[in-house]
């Protein structure tokens, strides 16, 4: 099972977390910054350990070298990444 997830990027924030949503897009800031694929590379690690999962099962489909990307997550469905997300995040 894959899963794919819509993301609003801002990167070099003060620390990694959620800041709500746009659209179908979560919004992410990301404390790397946007230099040699730091903030893509701190991105797969933060989905990783929310989910506990290797951070091979986590991989950019799109949007290597933009704010918007789509991500994808091998071995998670939907509900469980919302689930963590909002756990994190905060249901606003």
């Amino acid at each position: 099972m894959k899963t794919r997830l819509s993301l609003k990027v801002r990167a070099g924030a003060r620390r990694t977390e959620f800041s709500g949503k746009l659209g179908d897009a979560w919004k992410l800031q990301v404390a790397a910054p946007p230099v040699d694929g730091k903030a893509n590379e701190a991105i797969l690690r933060f989905f990783a350990k929310l989910l506990s999962i290797p951070a091979a099962a986590v991989r950019i489909v799109t949007g290597h070298t933009s704010p918007a990307k789509i991500i994808e997550i091998e071995g998670v469905d939907a509900e469980q990444l919302e689930r963590a997300i909002l756990g994190t995040h905060g249901h606003r």
